[in-house]
């Protein structure tokens, strides 16, 4: 995870303890009596989805996710069989509300989850920490007291029946320890609800005090001789099976899930469904809401839109020559046509044409199938003659065409050998310029955000999961009309944004000039694809594989014993314990910790550790990568074909999918290797080049601080010159330490981090790390005061911009709650730098593009753009020539206050290059 990596975190992250809220509303008296006419209780029903309902009120921009438990047992009756045992059966009246309250949760199109093995608590802990490490707030909706021990800078929770928030600090003042004693506090303590064996007579009030004594429950077990009383005796006597107590008790963070937080969003909101399942179950206050929202055409939440008359439809389905003969006169006429393709698969390399729609005009459209193959499909038009007659109208660049997500119709179009011309639009983009983070940007989304319409969903048409159909499946009866509407209302979202974006002298041009022109030049790196040498990664799993056996083997003779290699439970107990290795660090819950890079410390005078980092490395290399990579090859290219992504970062950043080249290891020896596989064809190699320290000298041009820009200037290596500056040393006299420390200040302020996130960085005291901030800002002011004046402006204009205009919208800046304001201010600082890192990487290969293009050769293909880094492939006889050429259009992409400095280097491989 490199800092570019980072989300904004403007949209927290809610995680709903279902499980804990349907337990407490169900035990509400007033719910208790809540039942339908025919007697199906309603309570516990009610009672959850006014929870959400204050959630969805509290935190508009959130991203809220619904975890429950799981039927059956979990690993924790495996550990202890004793585990809740003396927990009552669920009640028939509680037991029959479950499914009802998942449906409709799913009906609101929330993310909802249930695991089997674990319980919500560990799937919430897993989603939480997978949030933190992409940089994301979190809060968890909970009234569980386990959670606190997950509580973090980044993690909070909430209690929406009592609306009581705890941060780090509240967490202290509830149960008198930090967040990292929690497990601790409640191993000591126990639980009868849930049959935990703690200390007899153990109360919170004992259980705070013996940890703010001793720190943890190692230190409390070391010093129990020395407590006195009955009390001592308890603890004594408990001693054997606090280790167990404290695993019951410790939230996972490692569920297996079958999907990523980031991937982890709200779906359309399914009406029709809702409506039913809430007159179903008599859901009055529900049933209201629903009917007031559906008889509602003002889009935005926002309530800016104008309200839009409905617009009646002609929808055709092609099936006769003639037809589309006239609908081809159409076209060619035509100022500006929408264009939308269907096709049988979302991955553009193997996707095949099924039918073609258009539209020139709001409510009318056509639909032109061209292989539909179910039982009984009527004749259609041949799909070969159809795409002859269209070609010549789709490669006119006159002829101006808008599209929803165009670039993956040019990509399939590729594929019949027409290169889709005349992008004059594209309404995921318009709709990302405007605003990224109002709402998703897919057509469904949008459709509801700004026309109030209700689309046709392809799951309406094509079912669900495995049984799924595919397009070439779907009669026509349903699939032209679903068809024909692609067409219809992205024209008339084309029409409602493109207005909007008139009006915005700035992100017109952000459009305009940097994210249309960059989808086509996506689209050909996207097309052309990476060469991956499958042999290398076959071998390098194979030898993986063998090398995994044989370390387990050696793991298992050195340590005298079998155990779970990927449990750091047990791993504490062979290294800290049974070997008694030095603690370097400990976990936020006070735990030795078996980190990767306390492991790599460890392994330089220590067999063990040595040979479990190895073990750790070489398994998630295999699983991950070279047993993946060599299955995305396509079979007719011969090379790996991902997909970018323009709008998901609130940014501005790219991504990308199948593979996901942002990840691709670089830090270790082992991940390098995956690396060396990415290969150039032969008389080819690869030259990689990137940005130096960009986000860096970017905050030196939007600050204008002197010494930051005289720094940037004299070409100092910034950190070195930081630690000259904050800790008075001669810039040659500067030590490795000193250097480190400055660093994590200077990324640190640009992700808005705090003293105390500082000192835990560092492994200082807060004192130490405030002290350290204000030598920063004495040595470069103009810095503060940018942070200062970034936060006012943000407040009074709900957002921030790039260098460039580009606008980043704070929703929570203005928040009456503390942390979330917060959370939106250091964003506020750091999206301005993301924001126009992004933008400069993207206005650098659209130079880097153009020039290509002029290029009457082949000898030069850009395959690549990961974080601040665009790859190539390059004829051997041309590198010097074209990479001297790179590194100029890169560093005078845009003009800066700082020199923009781009290193660049060459390599049969990408690892050699980069």
């Amino acid at each position: 995870m490199t800092n570019q990596d980072k989300i904004p975190t403007s949209n927290p992250l809610i995680l709903v303890d279902g499980s804990s809220y349907l337990f407490r509303a169900y035990h509400v008296p007033y719910l208790q009596a809540l039942s339908t006419s025919y007697g199906q209780p309603t309570g516990a029903i009610t009672g959850v989805l006014n929870m959400i309902k204050s959630l969805q009120k509290d935190y508009p921009s959130g991203n809220i996710i619904v975890i429950f438990d799981a039927k059956g047992k979990t690993f924790r009756n495996d550990l202890y069989p004793e585990y809740k045992a003396n927990r009552p059966p669920m009640p028939d009246d509680l037991r029959t509300q479950i499914a009802p309250l998942h449906n409709i949760i799913e009906a609101l199109g929330l993310p909802l989850l249930v695991i089997d093995g674990v319980e919500a608590d560990d799937v919430i802990g897993t989603l939480a920490h997978q949030a933190s490490q992409l940089g994301m707030e979190t809060v968890i909706s909970t009234g569980d007291k386990d959670m606190a021990q997950l509580v973090t800078p980044h993690v909070r929770l909430i209690n929406t029946m009592t609306n009581v928030e705890l941060d780090e600090a509240g967490v202290f003042e509830k149960f008198g320890v930090k967040p990292e004693q929690i497990i601790d506090y409640l191993a000591l303590m126990g639980d009868k609800v849930d049959n935990i064996p703690g200390v007899d007579k153990c109360g919170p009030k004992t259980a705070a005090k013996w940890l703010n004594e001793h720190q943890t429950l190692e230190q409390v077990i070391e010093n129990a001789e020395q407590v006195k009383g009955k009390i001592g005796e308890h603890l004594r006597n408990a001693i054997p099976h606090l280790p167990l107590s404290y695993e019951l008790a410790t939230i996972k963070l490692d569920v297996d899930l079958p999907v990523e937080v980031q991937d982890l969003k709200a779906n359309q909101q399914n009406t029709d469904k809702l409506l039913e399942l809430a007159k179903q179950f008599e859901l009055k206050r529900l049933i209201t809401e629903v009917e007031k929202n559906a008889q509602s055409s003002a889009t935005p939440s926002t309530g800016q839109q104008e309200q839009r008359p409905a617009v009646e439809v002609d929808y055709q389905c092609i099936l006769t020559q003639e037809e589309f003969n006239n609908w081809v006169e159409k076209l060619k006429s035509a100022d500006l046509f929408a264009f939308d393709t269907e096709t049988t698969s979302l991955n553009y390399m193997e996707a095949e044409i099924v039918g073609v729609s258009f539209a020139i005009y709001e409510g009318e459209a056509a639909y032109v199938p061209l292989g539909h193959d179910y039982l009984d499909a009527p004749q259609q038009l041949d799909k070969k003659d159809v795409l002859a007659i269209l070609k010549p109208i789709l490669q006119n660049s006159k002829i101006k065409k808008v599209g929803q997500h165009l670039k993956y119709d040019k990509n399939v179009l590729a594929n019949y050998d027409i290169n889709l011309q005349g992008i004059a639009f594209d309404t995921m983009l318009e709709s990302y310029v405007l605003n990224s983070v109002a709402t998703k940007h897919d057509m469904d989304s949008l459709a509801n955000f700004y026309l109030g319409v209700d689309t046709i969903h392809f799951e309406d048409i094509a079912g669900k999961g495995s049984k799924q159909l595919t397009f070439n499946q779907i009669e026509l009866e349903q699939a032209a009309p679903y068809a024909a509407e692609d067409a219809d209302i992205t024209l008339r979202l084309h029409n409602v944004l493109a207005e909007k974006l008139k009006s915005e002298t700035d992100l017109n041009s952000i459009f305009t000039e940097i994210e249309l022109p960059l989808s086509s030049v996506l689209a050909r790196m996207e097309q052309f694809g990476v060469l991956i040498d499958s042999q290398q990664l076959a071998q390098q799993s194979q030898d993986l594989a063998l090398r995994i056996i044989n370390l387990e083997k050696e793991v298992y003779e050195l340590a005298g014993e079998e155990f779970n290699l990927a449990s750091p439970k047990q791993l504490q107990e062979i290294l800290y314990k049974k070997m008694d290795l030095p603690v370097l660090k400990k976990t936020p819950k006070g735990a030795p910790s078996t980190a990767e890079e306390v492991l790599q410390e460890l392994a330089i005078n220590y067999p063990l550790p040595k040979l479990l980092m190895e073990y750790r490395g070489l398994s998630k290399l295999k699983n991950t990568y070279t047993d993946k990579l060599p299955k995305m090859i396509n079979m007719r290219t011969g090379r790996v074909h991902t997909s970018y992504h323009q709008a998901i970062a609130a940014t501005g950043r790219l991504s990308s999918t199948e593979p996901n080249l942002q990840n691709i290891p670089i830090r270790t020896e082992e991940g390098r290797r995956v690396r060396q596989a990415f290969v150039a064809r032969p008389g080819y190699k690869i030259v990689a080049a990137d940005y130096s320290q960009i986000e860096l000298r970017i905050m030196a041009h939007l600050s204008g601080d002197k010494g930051l820009l005289t720094a940037f200037a004299a070409g100092k290596d910034i950190h070195t010159a930081t630690a000259s500056e904050v800790f008075s040393t001669p810039i040659d006299a500067v030590s490795i330490e000193q250097r480190r420390n400055a660093k994590a200040i200077n990324f640190g302020l640009i992700y808005g981090m705090s003293a105390f996130g500082l000192s835990r960085q560092l492994n200082i005291t807060r004192h130490d790390a405030q002290k350290y901030m204000d030598l920063y800002f004495e040595r470069y002011p103009a810095v503060l005061t940018y942070m200062e004046d970034t936060r006012t402006l943000a407040k009074e204009k709900g957002y921030v911009s790039t260098v460039f205009g580009r606008r980043l919208y704070l929703p929570e800046i203005n928040a009456s709650n503390g942390m979330r304001r917060k959370g939106a201010e250091r964003a506020a600082i750091n999206a301005p730098m993301q924001g126009t890192a992004a933008d400069i990487i993207k206005k650098a290969m659209l130079a880097v593009d153009h020039w290509i293009s002029e290029q009457t050769d082949n000898d030069i293909k850009m395959i690549m753009q990961v974080h601040d880094e665009l790859v190539f492939e390059i004829k051997e006889q041309k590198i010097e020539e074209y990479k001297t050429q790179i590194i100029s259009l890169m560093e005078n992409a845009v003009s800066l206050d700082v020199p923009l400095i781009v290193e660049a280097g060459v390599g049969e491989n990408w690892d050699e290059a980069h």
